[in-house]
């Protein structure tokens, strides 16, 4: 049986995945969603937490969990689990992005928009934090472009939940080896319906990082809320390709 690491997206928190808890361990998995460092923090924390920070934080988790470890990714948790890959490559199993920045070397999260058509709706509900060193989101639009397939009472809640999101992460280039973060098996689950990733933007990525499976899910860019049977069974089927 696996273990199931999972990294939150831009704004959000370990909680997203709590839905996916049951279903998990029933299927004799584990689970560990920890809160990354630095988010909805001080302004000086917000000032300082680096991808390098995160990166480190999660390889650590990942050295003692119990293996075989799989090291998913949601949204911008993506370019925190390739840079966990480079650090720890021996102690990951396989790597999943869920409806995430999947990045190659070189590569940011904002370098990504230069070579994606616009998304004016999510950039409209992304708002300057009052200290210059992070971004929060519009709590009462969210919804609408976060989780618009989603049950209404949990995606309010959702958007009620985020918090302040540290600049610097996204905008480091990601620093990746073939030899390291290459050697680790990738899996892609996109997500038809994301208004926040849409699905050009997440097929674009899987073309400049192929992946060993691609899940498709008829769900908006929180499937953990939407559809979050389908996203267990999905992970529960790539922890047993790795079984076999």
């Amino acid at each position: 049986m696996a273990t199931f690491v999972m990294i939150h997206g831009a704004w959000h928190g370990g909680w997203c995945f709590d839905a996916l808890r049951p279903t998990l361990e029933a299927a004799g998995h584990g689970i560990i969603a920890p809160d990354l460092p630095g988010m909805g923090g001080s302004d000086a924390e917000l000032a300082s937490t680096t991808l390098a920070d995160w990166a480190d934080f999660v390889a650590d988790i990942v050295r003692s969990a119990a293996q075989p470890t799989i090291l998913c990714g949601h949204s911008r948790g993506g370019i925190v689990i390739s840079e966990v890959a480079e650090r720890v490559p021996e102690h990951i199993s396989a790597l999943v992005y869920i409806c995430a920045m999947l990045l190659p070397s070189g590569m940011s999260r904002e370098a990504l928009k230069a070579v994606v058509a616009p998304n004016p709706p999510f950039n409209a509900i992304v708002k300057r934090h009052p200290s210059g060193h992070a971004t929060v989101v519009d709590q009462a639009q969210a919804p609408s472009i976060f989780a618009q397939l989603s049950p209404p009472a949990l995606a309010q809640a959702a958007a009620a939940r985020t918090v302040a999101e540290p600049n610097a992460p996204r905008a480091t280039p990601l620093v990746l080896t073939d030899a390291r973060y290459g050697s680790v098996p990738r899996h892609y689950i996109e997500c038809l319906c994301d208004r926040t990733i849409p699905i050009a933007d997440q097929r674009h990525m899987q073309s400049l990082q192929p992946c060993a499976t691609v899940t498709t899910l008829e769900a908006d860019h929180s499937p953990f809320l939407s559809t979050p049977a389908a996203l267990a069974a999905a992970l529960i089927t790539i922890a047993q390709g790795i079984e076999q």
